[in-house]
């Protein structure tokens, strides 16, 4: 591409040049002519006024030196060469002067004035002035010589710019180039630099924007994955341990078993529906929440997790605030963001889970407690990654997130004992 600049911006510089060298050349070569000639007649006008008007009685006439290189002769009446130089015989343009008129002529490689010399009303003689043609072709080769150079180092200079606009735009593209390949192999927070050159910068913009929303897409289905196989192992594990005890239990009532086994499988459901609802990249487009008394989600969440939480050896109390227990919340998200802190709790605390639902009059709050004691950075608890044990930090972001999708809020309020709360905002 370099090449291909340089090559355009000479062929560009050229037809300038051309176009602009040979007109002034003409014009170089026209006024150097016209100069010559308005020299030549300046010398014979000059010479005119030493002709005196003896000159027909053959008074010697002393000419004055002429301004340019070449001859300068008097001609009396018969056109006869009485002084200076010049050809002994007169020529054209010397017979024509001598009818009184100023004659300009070029003729036999020669430049020629001539000026009549009168006296009264009567010409007496001619003053011829000449010079070769081809001292004035010397210096318009010469003046042409000096324009070719100024076009040469023009030329050059026009060369050097272009070569130097070429490494910048070239440059700026291997550089997008560059980027694109790092994109390409796996490097989603590559950006492409600007470089002040507006179409270009456009460009890279335009690509960091795509990468940057190809970046999102890429962490959205990523999240997804790891959501969907966090939240989904719970449910499935209390449902398959369900049917399982169901089989090796003799006398074990089936409608009580088939009745858990489809609460495990709405729940189950209503998982995968938020976790797919949280993959999507706009949170504008998420559907209106489904509100569901406090109370009745609450039991709900007592009944899946006490035998969890009592395999373990561990107790799970549930403290409800009487006036609280009918007002509406985000049924499903709630229920997953409680999910995610009860499987938290029986993870990493230990002792007896406490639930407590307060009302605080411009929200609802849970709180969710264990008696152990947390040791990590709260700033950086809700990241994904953070985590004090085998899991892969994914809970509490993912409750994070839940959490601000419904407008809700979800944080840490005491490590010892640890103590989440999440509080939500009463709806109208």
């Amino acid at each position: 591409m370099r090449q291909r600049v340089v090559r355009v911006a000479l062929v560009a510089a050229s037809v300038a040049l051309v176009l602009l060298a040979v007109p002034l050349a003409l014009a170089i070569r026209a006024s150097f002519f016209a100069d010559e000639r308005g020299e030549l007649q300046r010398d014979a006008m000059a010479a005119v006024i030493s002709v005196s008007p003896d000159f027909t009685a053959g008074d010697p006439v002393e000419l004055p030196p002429g301004q340019s290189e070449g001859q300068l002769g008097v001609y009396d009446t018969a056109l006869r060469l009485r002084a200076g130089t010049g050809p002994s015989t007169a020529d054209t343009a010397t017979r024509r002067a001598a009818a009184g008129t100023v004659v300009q002529q070029s003729a036999d490689s020669e430049l020629v004035a001539a000026v009549p010399v009168s006296q009264g009303e009567r010409v007496i003689g001619v003053v011829r002035a000449s010079t070769s043609t081809r001292s004035v072709w010397n210096r318009i080769l010469t003046a042409w010589a000096a324009l070719l150079g100024a076009a040469l180092i023009a030329l050059a200079a026009a060369v050097l710019v272009a070569r130097r606009q070429a490494r910048a735009l070239t440059a700026s593209l291997e550089s997008l180039s560059r980027t694109s390949q790092a994109i390409a192999d796996g490097d989603l927070t590559a950006r492409a630099a600007t470089c002040g050159i507006t179409e270009i910068d456009q460009v890279a913009r335009t690509h960091n924007a795509m990468v940057q929303r190809l970046a999102q897409s890429l962490q959205h289905e990523q999240n997804f994955t790891a959501n969907a196989s966090h939240q989904l192992r719970t449910p499935l594990t209390g449902l398959q341990l369900g049917l399982e005890a169901a089989l090796t239990s003799p006398g074990t009532n089936l409608r009580a078993t088939i009745e858990e086994a489809l609460e495990h499988a709405r729940h189950l459901n209503d998982t995968i529906d938020e976790v797919l609802q949280l993959a999507k990249a706009e949170p504008a487009a998420l559907p209106v929440a489904t509100f569901q008394p406090a109370g009745q989600l609450l039991e709900r969440a007592e009944r899946r997790w006490h035998g969890p939480l009592a395999q373990d050896g561990r107790r799970l109390r549930v403290t409800l605030d009487p006036a609280a227990t009918a007002l509406p919340v985000p049924g499903r998200t709630t229920e997953q963001i409680l999910d995610i802190l009860l499987d938290n709790a029986r993870r990493h605390g230990r002792g007896t889970v406490t639930v407590t639902l307060r009302d605080m009059g411009a929200a609802l709050a849970l709180d969710i407690a264990d008696e152990g004691t947390l040791t990590l950075d709260a700033k950086t608890l809700f990241e994904r990654g953070t985590t004090t044990g085998p899991g892969k930090g994914i809970g509490l972001a993912l409750a994070k997130d839940l959490a601000d999708t419904t407008g809700a809020r979800l944080s840490l309020t005491q490590t010892t004992p640890t103590t989440f709360t999440l509080l939500l905002p009463h709806t109208q």
